[in-house]
């Protein structure tokens, strides 16, 4: 009896050890599991420190990743088309849109058939270039014509500049944008020769690209496969002999700045892959495409930012283009157009046709800003930064070097013509000759007084201008210290700006 009992008293001890393990041990888990999981849920709610950490840190990894693709974006070069008319610059173009994807098969069937109702079967290329009725009905490019292309490690803008001499202030607003240049050369028979010839338009536009900062020039003998041609050595090695002295005239390093290479721009051949031997036994060198890609960019400058702009309009707000001459804009920024110092607020940044945060030298940019409205902004003015804002004069001291005066014409003080300048076109007046230029040696003679100077002389002059303009010392800044003087249509002088007058403006 005693031993029963005495079992029945383990059994009932074992059990509440039992109870007590079960109530003791899960408890404490369960509770602090639940605790973890609340604390969790409520650290976002109740920690608005780490929160704006969290975003901050977000933001930075963004802001890295947009740098990351900057840099590793293609690098991006201007090509201006320039050369006399009817050479094939907007066939060219035409050609090169399509055979990089840009145009497809049916647009092109399409202006087949437009291009044939004009009676103009061979123009059909240049219509992707040309696109207003007056440039199509006429057969010539009257505006600059802006497309884009990529080839495999570039991203180009191509400028398609007039030939025609009525239309010279545009091919100077298309070149003054541009970081190389290529000159269309027709090889057809009669066509290289009026436009080399004295008051020829591949002179003019050859000159007027070097004084403009065009450096480097890709020399295009188009129209070989022309039945007066047939892709004869003979006709292209007689245009390569004439135009290398006129080049090497002009200022052009012909062994290190200058190609030549034969094309046929209308069919294609020799342009985004090299010629078969069959079509051009003698010919061995690279295609266009080839010669484009292994340009070397140009230098970019840095320093504080410089935009001048060539054209204004309205959408959603007030937008400007131009080419970046100098330093980089993001969105956000505060900068100033000069000169008439109206502070603006930049929007939103296009470089070709996408949208950008931010962008650097070099490139051609549609910018939305507020601050200002169109009406108040004029080609040739300059958005700048605050800091080191563009200066404005109406009055500097230049180096000229006349070129294009007529037979037994001289310039002196008092002498009217029409200045280019960066995006600028402005009467101007040479307001006193201060001395001749050795054009030997380029630098001044001193101590001799100058009255008047004949065609192929050099001069340092006072010129002044009617309204105030953005321009810097050449030294300084290429871009928008480098002019033309032009007068009835001709192109009579080329100059530097080497001087500000002291009534210089460059703050708000």
């Amino acid at each position: 009896m005693d031993l029963e009992a005495e079992i029945r008293a383990l059994q009932l001890d074992s059990a509440d050890l039992k109870d007590n393990v079960q109530e003791s041990a899960p408890v404490p888990v369960e509770q602090q599991a639940t605790e973890d999981h609340d604390q969790e849920i409520l650290l976002p709610v109740h920690n608005p420190a780490k929160a704006k950490e969290k975003a901050a840190q977000e933001n930075a990894a963004k802001e890295e990743a947009e740098e990351e693709a900057e840099a590793n974006k293609k690098r991006h070069l201007n090509a201006v088309f320039i050369g006399h008319v009817d050479a094939g610059k907007s066939t060219i173009g035409g050609q090169i849109l399509f055979l990089s994807g840009q145009v497809d098969d049916r647009q092109i069937q399409k202006y087949e058939k437009e291009a044939k109702d004009k009676s103009r079967e061979s123009w059909y290329m240049a219509y992707i270039m040309d696109t207003n009725e007056e440039e199509r009905a006429k057969g010539k490019t009257v505006e600059v014509g802006r497309a884009h292309f990529e080839t495999e490690s570039t991203r180009f803008t191509l400028l398609d500049a007039p030939g025609h001499k009525s239309y010279v202030p545009n091919m100077i607003s298309g070149a003054s944008q541009a970081d190389i240049g290529v000159l269309v050369i027709s090889a057809r028979k009669g066509e290289f020769e009026t436009g080399f010839e004295k008051g020829g338009q591949t002179r003019e536009h050859v000159q007027l690209a070097k004084t403009l900062g065009v450096s480097k020039l890709v020399v295009v003998v188009n129209k070989m496969d022309d039945p007066t041609v047939n892709w004869a050595k003979e006709r292209y090695d007689e245009i390569e002999q004439k135009m290398v002295p006129f080049l090497k005239s002009s200022s052009y390093n012909t062994k290190k700045d200058v190609i030549f290479l034969p094309i046929s721009g209308l069919m294609g051949v020799n342009m985004d892959k090299r010629m078969d031997r069959n079509v051009c036994p003698w010919y061995s060198g690279p295609s266009l495409f080839e010669v484009l890609d292994s340009i070397e960019v140009p230098p970019r400058d840095n320093g504080p930012f410089r935009m001048p702009i060539i054209d204004k309009f309205k959408d959603m707000g007030t937008v400007v283009m131009g080419k970046v001459e100098s330093g980089s804009i993001k969105e956000g920024d505060s900068l100033i157009i000069m000169p008439n110092k109206e502070p603006v607020k930049v929007v939103a940044i296009y470089c070709d046709e996408d949208k950008v945060k931010r962008a650097g030298p070099g490139e051609n940019l549609r910018v939305r800003i507020t601050g200002i409205e169109d009406e108040d902004i004029l080609s040739g003015f300059v958005i700048s930064s605050t800091v080191k804002p563009v200066p404005a004069v109406t009055e500097f001291v230049a180096q000229l070097q006349i070129i294009g005066l007529p037979e037994k014409a001289v310039l002196t003080a008092g002498y009217k013509a029409i200045l280019h300048i960066h995006a600028v076109v402005d009467e101007c007046e040479i307001m006193e000759l201060i001395s001749q230029i050795d054009m030997e040696t380029r630098e001044p003679i001193k101590n001799k007084g100058v009255r008047f100077v004949k065609n192929g002389a050099g001069v340092v002059c006072r010129i002044q201008v009617t309204n105030s303009i953005c321009v810097e010392k050449f030294s300084d800044f290429p871009q928008l210290g480098r002019f033309t003087l032009r007068t009835e249509g001709k192109t009579v002088a080329v100059g530097k700006v080497t001087a500000l007058s002291s009534g210089v403006s460059s703050s708000a």
